[in-house]
Parts: C-alpha cells; structure tokens; sequence
C-alpha cells in the first residue's frame, strides 16, 4: 500500500530565526505550513548556540571586569574571581526562557512540525528521515550554519575547541591559542582573558574585525592589547598537530618567523559555512554561491523560483534580525504579495566586545566604491563627558553624510554601549534624515548619546558653508 503524500502550501526546512519567521508569516497570511526541524533542541542557533548565551556570559565577564577596576572609582579594591559553574547555571536559565518560548511558538498547532531531516527528491517532494514524503508549492530553506574547516593542515586531526565548547565551560583554561580575529574569535578572546585564560589570538588578515572599519578594528586591537591579550596579525598556520594527550602544537609564519606554541585549548574561530549538504540541491537545480551560501534574490527565491532561503545558508549576513526580515520577505512573496526587496544599503552591525563596535548604512570605502559624494567628520570619546565620568574612554564616533544635500548615509561607534547608541543612527539612516534635522533634536546632557552632536553639528556647519 503506498502512503498517501501530505501536502502544503509551504515547507519550511529549518525552524531557527528565518524559518519560524517564514513559517509565522505564511499561516498568517491563510497558508497550510510544515516545519522540519532535526535539531535535538528547537530555537535555532541564536537562542540555543549563539547570540543569548555568548552575551550573557560576555555581559558577567564585563561585570567582573569592571568590579575589577574599584580603586579607580574610588571604593577598596577586592579580590574577586569568576565562578564558571554560577555563570553556566544563570546562562542556562536565561536561554531555557528563551527556547521553551520558541518551541511552544512552534509546537502550539499553527504549523504541522516534523522532527526530522528532510531531502529534495525533485522540485515539489521533499522526503523525511522516516520515509514519509510530503509536497508543497512552496518550500524555504533556513538550515543555518555550521563550523567552517578551512584548509589548515592537520585541523581534522586535532581536538580544537568550538564557540559550542567555549560557551559551555565550567573551568578557565590556563592559557588559550585562538584561531581567528573575526566577531566571534574577538568577543569570545575577551571573554576568556577577562575570566583568566593568557590568550593568544592569531589572525591571517593583517588586522582583526577586518569587515568593519580600519580605525574601528584598530581601537579593539589597541584595547585588547592593554588588557594583556596577545595578538598576530598576518598569520599563516603551517601544520596543527597532537604533541601529547590533550596538548596542541601550533606552528606558524608571522612577520617571516617560523613559531611554534603548544595549547591545551585551541579555540578554532574562523568562522561557519552554509548547511546544505544531504539536502539534495543539486538535484533540483538549486545553485549555490563560491561562498556555499544557496544564492538568491532580492526577495529570496532561489535559482527555483518557488524554492526560497534565508538566513545563515543564505547569507550575506549572519545576523538575526537579516534573518527574520528574509524570512518574512520570502513568505509575504511566496503569498503573492509585493513585499519591500531586501536591501542591505542600511544595514546595522553590532560586535559586543568592550569597547563594542557598531556600524550602520555605508562605510567610508563603500562609499567611495559607488562614487557617493559625502563628508565624514569624528569625535573621540575621551573628550566627552558622560564617558569621561564613566571611564569609558576608548572610542569614538563618525558620521557620513552626503556632500551636497546633508543626508546621513552610515554612521559608527566604538565605544561603552556602542550597541544601543548606534540606534539613533540607524532611525536617521532608515529615514534619509540629514545632519540638519538632527542638529535640531534635543540631546541630553550628559549622556553618552549626546556625543553624537559633535559630529553632527559640523556637518551641518559644513554643508552650510558650502551652501
């Protein structure tokens, strides 16, 4: 007897950020919806692996960072110490909240859920693990990400530590050899050197954070520096080998010195790679990037039109809320509406290191790419009240403007809550609002957003200069 193929109007494969976003805004819009998901918890790489548990941690080591700095704000120094255990057990409470939301969200019936892995077996049927089939006229892909192996020599070989495992630590390693200096190498580096682990960080590009700006990156290597973080920068990796049980060799090429350093914790942090294998992709035609990423368009839909994908296996971003926008464009398009095409022309970017980094709109480099006409201007941090107050002088702030009419195209901050302070930035990028408009806004004093008036207001003089 042959089972009957159930059928939907979208299959979302994948039920992180992107796919319940998808999944959520096709059921609204009257669509019969399945989820397959094979992962042994539901909620997706932010709730369970990535953004909720690396900031709260990152968060208690900031905490005890600053406790740390008693004397200079004037109360007895004490001597404190991390209790990894306490931290694990607060962590795990905080992202349990989160993950029973997310799997009440997808097991409260709205959506028929598989706990499953599933397979293209052509354009219009996917097949489960236990051979169950089902057909849809619509299917997302938001299968997420995993970690990257690049090719350095002997990294299958040897027991290197993910952000999984640095996340889930209950003792601090002696000493620590990070492979990498993008946003997760960076935030996680901090982490371990701030809760007592001698880190060195080695990283291929000649600087770490090499996707955001040059003075941005090099604020971070600065500070890093000074909180006793080692740093190379121009790294090659010659060969990872197991000298002893549970003992790492490193050997290395920087600055045309051949080095070699042993590690008990060797943090592999360069970076993830679209998940899409066993998906039978090619089978369908569904092309995929040089990146791995599944390419797509500006409303998500593959190289077959009724297949979409979002988030990590999409990319260009692995950021949640891109993740959440695709996933809500490729659904509300599939529904046969008109949605906004995704644009990435404002994009807002946040690394949570300390000082944090965060940028919005167009850089500087990309500006000069298109041939934008525009005028920046800067202001640091140790020049400010409300941070010099705070001891939280390490950073700064700039603004990018267009030359002619004053419209703000990109902004950025390294600084003491960089995060929070760039959504002024983002609201005026997103609205086309000009430096003139925002010299008219009250900004209060002293709070670390009136720093961004320095900036602002000598664009303004400058435009009107020009006038």
């Amino acid at each position: 007897m042959i089972n009957e193929i159930q059928k939907f109007d979208l299959i979302v494969i994948g039920g992180g950020s992107a796919g319940y976003a998808a999944a959520r805004t096709y059921n609204d819009g009257g669509g019969k919806v399945a989820v397959i998901d094979n992962g042994e918890e539901l909620g997706g790489l932010c709730i369970l692996r990535g953004c909720m548990p690396s900031k709260t941690l990152l968060y208690a080591a900031e905490t005890l960072h600053l406790a740390k700095q008693g004397k200079t704000f004037g109360f007895e120094q004490v001597k404190l110490k991390p209790d990894m255990m306490a931290m694990q057990q607060r962590k795990k409470e905080i992202i349990s909240e989160f993950a029973q939301y997310r799997t009440e969200q997808l097991e409260d019936g709205r959506f028929s859920l598989y706990r499953s892995h599933a397979k293209f077996l052509n354009d219009s049927i996917i097949e489960l693990s236990d051979g169950k089939q089902l057909t849809s006229s619509h299917f997302m892909i938001s299968t997420g990400s995993k970690i990257a192996m690049p090719p350095i020599p002997g990294l299958e070989k040897v027991a290197f530590c993910t952000s999984d495992d640095v996340l889930a630590l209950e003792e601090v390693p002696d000493e620590t050899v990070v492979l990498g200096g993008g946003i997760v190498a960076c935030e996680l580096a901090q982490f371990l050197n701030r809760v007592g682990s001698k880190v060195t960080l080695l990283q291929r590009s000649n600087r770490i954070l090499k996707d955001f700006p040059e003075k941005a990156s090099f604020c971070i290597h600065e500070k890093f520096e000074l909180e006793g973080i080692q740093i190379k920068t121009g790294v090659t990796v010659e060969l990872l080998r197991e000298v002893n049980e549970g003992l790492i060799e490193v050997k290395y090429l920087h600055e045309g010195i051949s080095h070699a350093q042993e590690t008990g914790f060797l943090f592999h942090a360069l970076g993830r790679s679209p998940l899409v294998e066993k998906l039978n992709l090619d089978k369908v035609g569904v092309k995929i990037k040089a990146s791995g990423h599944i390419l797509t368009n500006s409303v998500q839909q593959t190289s077959v039109p009724h297949i979409y994908a979002a988030g990590d296996c999409a990319g260009p971003h692995e950021i949640v809320h891109i993740a959440i926008r695709q996933g809500e464009t490729a659904a509300l398009h599939a529904l046969g509406k008109s949605p906004h095409p995704i644009v990435y022309d404002k994009l807002l970017g946040v690394v949570f290191t300390d000082p944090q980094v965060a940028t919005v709109g167009l850089q500087p480099e990309e500006l000069q790419k298109r041939g934008i006409d525009f005028l920046s201007a800067d202001y640091p941090f140790d020049d400010h009240g409300k941070s010099i107050l705070m001891e939280a002088k390490h950073g700064y702030v700039a603004v990018h403007a267009e030359k002619n009419t004053g419209v703000v195209l990109g902004a950025e901050c390294v600084g003491k809550d960089a995060g929070e302070l760039i959504h002024s930035l983002s609201v005026a990028v997103s609205l086309q609002a000009t430096v003139q408009q925002l010299a008219q806004a009250d900004w209060y004093h002293p709070t670390l957003s009136e720093i961004w008036t320095y900036p602002i207001e000598d664009l303004a003089e400058e435009i009107s200069l020009q006038a």
